[in-house]
């Protein structure tokens, strides 16, 4: 089920970055009042805007609903994770720390000009 959810919801995404994509800008329809073609006349005269918006509205609809059903799904308490439920505590190696020397090192001899 959850696979199912996965390709759909990928899909969605897919489809609603192509849709948006595919919308003209709003200053689209100011270029054709001035005679530089006609604006969305594949849809009909006004038709284009509301199809483009129905549309969507139907593939963000779809991809809000699968995000809380795949949220739903892998958030219940018997989903699995990477995660594992403890973490070992980090070894100390207290032989690997050097030991302070007991004599202090020798101090350099003076250089001859």
């Amino acid at each position: 089920m959850a696979t199912l959810l996965i390709i759909l919801h990928v899909v969605v995404c897919i489809a609603l970055i192509i849709i948006v994509l595919l919308q003209a800008g709003k200053g689209a329809e100011i270029g054709a009042s001035f005679g530089a073609g006609s604006s969305q006349t594949v849809f009909g005269a006004g038709g284009g805007k509301n199809f483009m918006h129905r549309v969507t509205v139907s593939a963000a609809v779809i991809f809000m609903l699968t995000s809380l059903s795949l949220a739903y799904f892998y958030g219940q308490p018997g989903a699995s994770s990477i995660m594992p439920e403890m973490v070992a505590p980090a070894q100390t190696q207290d032989s690997a720390m050097p030991t302070p020397a007991t004599e202090p090192a020798p101090a350099p001899a003076p250089v001859k000009n």
